[in-house]
């Protein structure tokens, strides 16, 4: 089925209730063709790490929000579940959606070590908006993929009477990126699906510094490579990290820099 906006193939994505985000770096990301509907990821847990484990748990019921939908694919943008749950429980649930629904389910942050691996980076710095504990679960999530993680740049922000995540400006994300220029490192993720990344990422692009990819960034790239029925390769990957196509639409005004 070809639709008016989606002649390439349409994506569902499942994104955290207070996410704000995910759907405008999606949206700037998306190549001629590829469009997304969204669905949100709801918790009424008080607790961060509680929040996201029923994100987790949840993620099979939340697919009846896209109903019948021609989807060629599916993201679920949000990696700190995916710490909390383990590599070997994500893959196991990322193998029942796929069996029961017959279409690609990408994790956020499966599709950073698809990236990761397809670039034979091993040795990796992290640009990281968590507090201590998800810190601890995201390093050790990385680690059970087979990376070592080199270096972490803190870009907490502690203060925040909305979220530490999601009110973050692009700003507080480039500093802490520059800290890990120039170091002796494979490549660069910057976590989190609510941190803004695409500003900073673009002006990385031809610096002195490793790659540097984000996980909105590897998840577009995955699931556009997911609905041209294409395996995740660095043929694929080098022109979303060189910025071909979306920092010319970044830099049009589709993405507002803080």
């Amino acid at each position: 089925m070809s639709l008016e906006y989606a002649s390439r193939g349409l994506v569902g994505m499942l994104t955290p209730q207070a996410n704000t985000t995910v759907e405008p770096e999606m949206n700037v990301l998306w190549p001629r063709g590829v469009a997304m509907i969204n669905a949100r990821l709801m918790s009424d847990k008080p607790s961060m790490t509680d929040r996201l484990a029923d994100y987790f748990a949840n993620y099979g019921s939340s697919l009846g929000q896209f109903a019948n939908a021609p989807l060629g694919a599916v993201g679920a943008a949000c990696t700190g579940a995916s710490y909390l749950a383990g590599r070997e429980r994500e893959a196991a649930v990322v193998k029942n959606i796929e069996a029961r629904h017959g279409f690609p389910f990408v994790t956020a942050a499966l599709a950073v070590a698809d990236a990761l691996n397809a670039m034979k980076a091993r040795k990796i710095g992290l640009v990281s908006p968590y507090p201590d504990d998800l810190n601890r679960a995201s390093v050790a999530y990385w680690q059970s993929h087979g990376f070592e993680v080199a270096d972490v740049a803190s870009a907490f922000n502690e203060g925040s009477v909305f979220h530490p995540i999601y009110s973050l400006g692009g700003a507080a994300a480039a500093t802490a990126l520059r800290t890990l220029e120039g170091k002796p490192l494979n490549a660069i993720v910057m976590l989190g699906t609510g941190m803004p990344t695409l500003h900073p990422i673009a002006d990385s692009i031809g610096w002195r510094g490793a790659p540097v990819m984000s996980c909105n960034l590897c998840l577009a790239w995955r699931l556009v490579d997911a609905v041209d029925r294409r395996s995740p390769s660095v043929a694929t990957l080098e022109p979303w990290l060189k910025g071909r196509d979306w920092v010319a639409r970044l830099k049009a005004g589709q993405g507002a820099s803080s």
